[in-house]
């Protein structure tokens, strides 16, 4: 994986449909097959920061928007417009730490099954190479 972002900043905001307080990707790095790479340095003023750390809900949506990113790669790619996607399940999630302010996460979503406008997905949310979060997710994609 390309450690550098090809897309930070305000540059996610043409990938995912959510916009600030609640974007919860800072950066992108690219798809290798079925599988796409994003991140978050976590902030104090993040929505979902409390009690000195990313609470749970904090990492749920950031998955859930780094699989946005990964469409959303894709579709801006091909000249097309950025499809919603909707939260159908979690499934398998476990959080084994909450990270702290200026911590980075770095996120890999790879693709499991996609059957018309269904994928199911799983997650692995690192910090610094150690686990702090996994999961499975299935998302409804609604393309207008």
């Amino acid at each position: 994986m390309n450690r550098e972002p090809i897309i930070h900043g305000e540059g996610i905001l043409n990938l995912i449909p959510q916009r600030p307080p609640i974007v919860m990707v800072d950066s992108f790095f690219g798809i290798e097959e079925k599988h796409s790479y994003s991140g978050l340095t976590v902030t104090d003023d993040n929505i979902f920061y409390e009690e000195g750390k990313l609470q749970e809900a904090g990492i749920i949506e950031h998955i859930a928007q780094s699989a946005a990113a990964r469409i959303g790669f894709i579709y801006t790619r091909q000249g097309e417009k950025v499809p919603l996607g909707f939260i159908g399940s979690v499934d398998k999630l476990r959080i084994y730490d909450l990270p702290k302010n200026g911590m980075k996460l770095s996120t890999e979503i790879t693709v499991v099954q996609e059957v018309f406008d269904i994928t199911l997905i799983s997650a692995q949310v690192k910090v610094e190479e150690e686990p702090i979060a996994e999961c499975r997710m299935k998302i409804f994609i609604r393309k207008e």
